[in-house]
């Protein structure tokens, strides 16, 4: 059971006694003479409920409602009138109150308001409760129980904490370092705020500073006619995660510099300063030490991006967790292939963990849904692996194997919308590696073009890995 909180605030000491005494068996009650002490307590306490009389001495029982909702706006009120006047009654509806009672009190119908009161104040408290469970819930771990995975999450609860500090996240190609953005940013204070997303790789240098911080109305040939909000403003009360930061070009290293410092841009084309409060977190694969060394990057926006590093251990460095990930990918896409394998025989296991995972989770990823695609029988053999197969460029591009090669079609069936994410994904995967992770080129690669690129990725989901 929630344990409640009820202020009483009657004049009559009679009438206050008598509440108390009613209610304290089942309550946590405080009883108050007067408007301004009560007020005043709601500084210091949160009140659930408050049983407030209208006709108070100085301030009047409405007005001092509205004065402890200022101060704990989800406060709930009943108020107590000596005469069932319509205005008066309308009047603290609109300043918020649950319902009203009239003088003279009778208690067993005062406890049944109260009892009403506070279960809509239970049922409000479930939701939030429910809501908070689910946005934490959907909070992405890393798999495994490896010494290197757990110190990197305990460091991230402890940075989560502050609900403004950058963080810069550093690590390989494949690591998970998106993971660790959206795990900073639901342990925040600020989770159920937006946490929206960039790959500043992605992005053409000449339209990255407009993606940011939005433009406005004939700031550019093209522009729209009422502007657009950049993803800065969308991250207003969240996370901005900008990832492969160091690809940033210089004029939007200057303005990012400039929110960093002041929290506040212009929009391209714009003349009003526009604030914005915002967590920036951000990640790359890339040396920003020696970017910096080569005139490519500021030195100054480093130290304000990296207040804190997180550092994202390799695949290859907490090598106990490669079968557990193993095993978690196994069951993902047996369910989406409808092809349930019972686990890897040994050997499959012991070239697993034997590989040198270049291209980290995400190659481990590709080759464990690659086996399912390709596999027979209740284990998955060390052949539908494919690692013979699969060449260096295929390694380090974190592929699926080289050749491809799909599984036959028999009177069980196939899933043909899964086999074609697979084959897209493959890919689009094979074009970034090409194109170096610029998405344009890669559009280029595969004759399509740069939105419906984007749009195929991520529908593939292929940016989001549970590591």
């Amino acid at each position: 059971m929630i344990p409640f909180s009820l202020f009483v605030v009657e004049d009559e000491e009679s009438v206050r006694f008598g509440i108390t005494l009613a209610l304290e068996g089942k309550y946590r009650v405080r009883a108050f003479g007067d408007a301004e002490t009560a007020i005043a307590a709601t500084r210091e306490e949160e009140p659930d409920l408050v049983l407030m009389d209208i006709g108070l001495p100085r301030m009047n029982g409405i007005d001092a409602f509205k004065a402890m909702r200022e101060i704990r706006p989800d406060l709930v009120g009943l108020v107590i009138t000596a005469f069932e006047d319509v205005p008066t009654v309308v009047s603290a509806m609109k300043a918020g109150a649950f319902d009203y009672v009239v003088k003279p009190l009778h208690m067993e119908t005062l406890e049944m308001h109260v009892e009403n009161a506070l279960e809509t104040i239970r049922l409000k408290k479930e939701v939030r409760d429910l809501q908070e469970r689910c946005l934490r819930d959907k909070m992405p771990l890393f798999i495994g129980s490896s010494h290197a995975v757990r110190e990197v999450m305990e460091f991230v609860e402890a940075v989560a904490k502050s609900p403004d500090t950058p963080v810069l996240i550093e690590g390989e190609t494949g690591t998970g370092k998106e993971l660790i953005a959206a795990a900073i940013h639901y342990r925040s204070p600020h989770f159920r705020g937006p946490l929206v997303s960039v790959n500043c790789a992605a992005i053409p240098r000449d339209l990255i500073e407009s993606e940011l911080f939005g433009y406005e109305k004939g700031a550019f040939t093209g522009a729209g006619a009422g502007g657009k909000k950049g993803l800065v403003e969308q991250a207003a009360g969240g996370t901005l995660f900008l990832d492969e930061v160091g690809d940033l070009g210089n004029e939007a290293q200057a303005k990012l510099l400039r929110f960093l410092e002041a929290g506040e841009f212009y929009r391209v084309g714009g003349t009003r300063a526009l604030k914005v409060s915002a967590r920036i977190v951000s990640a790359t694969n890339k040396d920003l030490q020696g970017l910096i060394a080569g005139g490519r990057f500021r030195e100054d926006l480093y130290y304000r991006l990296a207040v804190v590093k997180v550092m994202v251990p390799s695949l290859n460095e907490r090598r106990e967790d490669i079968l557990p990930i193993a095993r978690h990918y196994l069951v993902e896409f047996g369910r989406k292939f409808g092809k349930p394998f019972k686990g890897f025989s040994g050997d499959a296991e012991a070239a697993l963990t034997a590989r040198q995972w270049k291209g980290n989770v995400r190659e481990l990823k590709n080759i464990v849904e690659w086996a399912v695609l390709a596999g027979k029988g209740s284990l998955v053999a060390r052949d539908d692996l494919g690692l013979d197969r699969a060449g260096p460029g295929a390694a380090q591009a974190a592929s699926l194997p080289g050749a491809m090669s799909f599984p036959p079609l028999t009177l069980s069936g196939v899933n043909l919308d899964a086999l074609q994410e697979s084959f897209d994904r493959y890919y689009i995967n094979e074009a970034l590696r090409l194109a170096e992770g610029n998405e344009c080129r890669a559009a280029s690669l595969l004759n399509i073009n740069h939105h419906t690129f984007r749009y195929r990725r991520k529908k593939r989901g292929d940016q989001a890995s549970p590591n």
